[in-house]
């Protein structure tokens, strides 16, 4: 049986170089039109035909999505998109509308075609009728628990996909139309304002009945399935997808490289304990926006999987800058800054090839060979003393006061 892939977001090229260089198998992403992320930034058929290049020289995979609930004036001009990402050479398309998918079917035969979770699939049935018509793969409705994964995963061949980290949506597998209603900004082709995120007064006639200090809010935790990555590995589940096209490139680094960890060492020992577990949720930790939780994985839901007016509790990381150069023989690295850094400070590098090593900052100086005490200037270029090997594209952060590991 093939290894389990592990599926990563990206919502334009830095991000997607990110999450194939931390250790993702595939990255999916959206172009410019027919995508649910209008707001991200996207990417144009050459930025798209670049990543693909750039992807299939590493072995990995490329799936761009299609996955907007199309209206009649929406498919103006898909076949010709469609025949262009084929030609381009993307593995595949994610799609929610079966009309799309036969466009795809038959005019762009190279790529696979991938059905969305927005189509809500939570039946063995439903996934035989999806391979039926053609599908090479089906994404799960986040909202099947891990023991209906394992049966439908015994009942169909069509290889499954399950989402494992990231934004839940408060209705269900993202049909919602409260972005619709109050901003005019259609959740379902691309426009979701989310709503659910916001604070809210509640009122019973004119009385309120929230809490002043802390409005209401509908958002869930976000998903994180640490618990579950060994059991969907033996069910046979086919790829392991992270959300978040609209997050940070620190993000996607630290999530992907987590859970590439976490994989890796299943398939190495066969089992992990609740240690190992627990430790690669404080990894995930250091990257979180706001509490994570098993959402519908465990079959149960209650009112501890729902943030209501906590937003962004939890946070713990201090991400500080990329590592652009190195030279072995100073040990002096030259950083990008990213947020506010100081001299004597406990800092953290991690990378694809280095695992969480700490350093006291020591020493650190401008181009102008100035030294510098306190680094407060975002994308200014300094040089900081690295007592280890770094290299490009390696990633810097503060060491959380609980956090003490290896120090130099």
């Amino acid at each position: 049986m093939d290894r389990i892939e592990l599926l990563a977001p990206a919502k334009d090229l830095e991000k997607a170089k990110t999450a194939i260089r931390y250790g993702a198998d595939a990255v999916y992403l959206g172009g410019k039109r027919f995508s649910l992320r209008s707001r991200a930034s996207n990417f144009d058929i050459e930025d798209i035909r670049e990543i693909a290049d750039f992807a299939h020289g590493f072995n990995k995979k490329i799936y761009v999505t299609v996955n907007m609930v199309f209206h009649d004036d929406d498919l103006y001009g898909i076949r010709e998109y469609l025949e262009k990402l084929d030609e381009i050479g993307v593995d595949a398309i994610i799609v929610e509308s079966l009309a799309v998918a036969s466009l795809s079917k038959k005019y762009a035969p190279h790529m696979e075609c991938h059905i969305s979770t927005q189509t809500s699939i939570t039946n063995s049935m439903t996934v035989k009728m999806m391979e039926e018509f053609g599908a090479d793969r089906v994404v799960l409705a986040r909202e099947v628990d891990m023991s209906e994964i394992e049966v439908i995963a015994k009942r169909v061949s069509v290889p499954l996909e399950v989402f494992i980290h990231g934004g839940m949506c408060s209705n269900y597998s993202g049909r919602c139309t409260l972005s619709n209603r109050m901003t005019l900004r259609d959740a379902n082709r691309g426009g979701c304002a989310q709503s659910c995120r916001w604070k809210y007064r509640v009122y019973d006639g004119n009385t309120l009945i929230s809490s002043k200090e802390c409005p209401l809010s509908m958002s869930s935790k976000d998903l994180r399935a640490t618990a579950y990555i060994e059991r969907m590995i033996k069910a046979g589940v086919a790829s392991l997808k992270i959300e978040g096209r609209m997050k940070s490139d620190y993000y996607i680094a630290q999530v992907v490289k987590t859970y590439r960890k976490m994989i890796d060492e299943i398939y190495e020992k066969g089992h992990l304990d609740d240690d190992r577990i627990a430790y690669y949720d404080d990894e995930l930790s250091k990257a979180e926006n706001r509490l994570s939780d098993d959402g519908f994985l465990s079959g149960k839901c209650d009112d501890t999987k729902h943030l209501y007016g906590i937003n962004g509790a939890g946070v713990t990381h201090e991400f500080i800058g990329y590592v652009k150069d190195y030279d072995r023989v100073s040990q002096m690295a030259l950083v990008e800054v990213r947020n506010k850094f100081s001299l004597n400070d406990e800092l953290e590098v991690f990378g694809p090839k280095v695992d969480n090593e700490h350093f006291i900052n020591t020493l650190m100086y401008n181009q102008d060979f100035e030294n510098v005490e306190v680094a407060n200037q975002p994308m200014e270029l300094l040089f900081v003393r690295i007592p280890f090997n770094v290299s490009e594209h390696d990633m810097i952060r503060k060491v959380d006061n609980h956090d003490r590991r290896r120090s130099y």
